[in-house]
């Protein structure tokens, strides 16, 4: 095959490659980068003689062109598999809907469950082999690709190309249509600077991180300001397996900790699904022989990730119960962010050798009104994340729990201890209330 002449066969204007779309398609637009704006523009152009189209997407900076252009959602209608910012505001106005899920089975519900009527996904220009890199959303393009009637690509000469383990790329031969974009800025999510709290919480971890841990850093900014305060540590010789690559891990490179040299799975090789973060990360990632990217099924599922001998997993959360029950993406019936890989990661991390996985919180909120709220509450009112009988560890500014294998009023004394102490006499309260505390108990 001439990679070349079918390139040029298959490529087409925006306008002309989203004639495709018919009225009540589903139609899939991956996730982070590899958001097809100029595609998603000229879907927009059509919204008059368009209804009822379904479109997938999760973790998408916006604004959404299909969206924006139809505020009462009688031509689009958007679908979210984990909330970005953008996202959680389109669902607060009821422009988009989320649909749950573990970030290891995605690839399982496309094949098996979902229509995909029209893929439109952003990729790195092809190369001389005729392959396109799906880049920083590698995790599930290929799946979503693979299920589609049709495949359209968008050529970003802003993506990067990470190397792959598996589904990183796709060929031209497996595309319908390709769309040049030039050069469109990738989104860029700087980390906040490390607050604090996020130092005392590190500083509660650190010592249950040995030498030669292989680290997963979860989606947020706790997580990844820890990842930067790890690169402060004296600890060495650490590897990366990772559902998200952010900052924190070229923060970890750069200051000589991350090398991967001690892992038991793909030992030199810093394993990802996903990429979000700064211009100097996706350059960091281009064409790395130190970095392979694994579709999320692959990274996420827990028995590969167990293979990781002294894996160590590190997620935020927003609320926990005196149970243990966690909650990381949801506040009541408003939708935050979504359960993404934590589950997965937790429990994998647990069933390595060596390995831990801990669950990270602020003891405390401020709400719009300026009242403080504990982030350690009686029982859950939102949606549950991880449940309490796969809880580990539970950290705080106050302190850092093991929740394993304790009963029920273990579970609330430990949980206590690490609540902040203004809240601490009402929780053990709400505890004798719900017979979960000792009637011998000292307070």
């Amino acid at each position: 095959m001439d990679v070349f002449s079918e390139y040029q066969r298959k490529k087409r204007t925006a306008d002309e490659a989203v004639q495709v779309v018919k009225s009540g398609d589903w139609v899939d637009y991956s996730s982070n980068n590899g958001y097809p704006a100029t595609l998603d523009e000229a879907l927009a152009r059509r919204r008059d003689e368009l209804h009822g189209v379904k479109v997938r997407g999760n973790l998408l900076r916006g604004p959404l062109a299909v969206v924006e252009c139809d505020p009462e959602g009688d031509h689009f209608i958007y679908n979210s598999w984990h909330c970005s910012g953008y996202e959680r505001k389109l669902c607060d106005r009821g422009r988009a809907y989320f649909t749950p899920m573990i970030f290891r089975n995605e690839a399982w519900y496309y094949e098996n469950f979902l229509t995909v009527d029209v893929a439109m996904i952003s990729v790195s220009p092809m190369d001389k082999h005729g392959y396109f890199h799906f880049a920083g959303s590698l995790g599930i393009s290929k799946a979503i690709a693979d299920k589609a009637k049709v495949v359209i690509l968008e050529t970003n000469e802003a993506m990067p190309r990470i190397p792959g383990g598996q589904d990183e790329a796709i060929h031209i031969s497996e595309v319908d249509y390709v769309v040049e974009a030039g050069y469109r800025p990738l989104w860029e999510m700087a980390s906040p600077p490390p607050s604090e709290i996020d130092r005392q919480i590190a500083g509660h971890i650190l010592p249950h991180i040995p030498d030669g841990a292989t680290l997963q850093l979860g989606i947020g900014g706790m997580p990844n300001a820890l990842g930067e305060l790890i690169a402060d540590s004296d600890l060495k010789d650490l590897g990366m397996h990772t559902e998200l690559c952010a900052d924190g891990y070229l923060a970890l490179f750069k200051a000589g900790k991350l090398t991967n040299r001690r892992k038991t799975l793909h030992p030199g090789k810093g394993v990802l699904g996903l990429a979000i973060g700064s211009r100097e990360l996706y350059d960091w990632l281009d064409q790395n022989p130190g970095v392979a990217g694994f579709p999320l099924r692959y990274v996420n599922d827990p028995a590969v990730i167990a293979q990781n001998d002294r894996m160590i997993s590190i997620n935020g959360c927003l609320n926990v119960d005196l149970y243990g029950q966690v909650s990381a993406e949801s506040a009541g019936f408003r939708q935050i962010s979504g359960t993404g890989g934590q589950l997965d990661f937790v429990t994998g991390a647990s069933m390595s050798k060596g390995g831990a996985a801990f669950l990270c919180l602020p003891s405390t909120f401020t709400d719009k009104a300026g009242v403080r709220h504990s982030r350690i509450v009686p029982m859950l009112r939102d949606v549950v994340t991880t449940p309490r009988s796969q809880a580990y560890w539970i950290a705080t500014e106050y302190g850092a729990v093991n929740l394993a294998g304790r009963s029920t009023w273990e579970r609330a004394e430990a949980l206590i201890s690490i609540a902040h102490p203004d809240f601490r006499e009402e929780l053990i309260e709400n505890a004798r209330e719900q017979r979960i505390w000792l009637p011998s108990e000292k307070r």
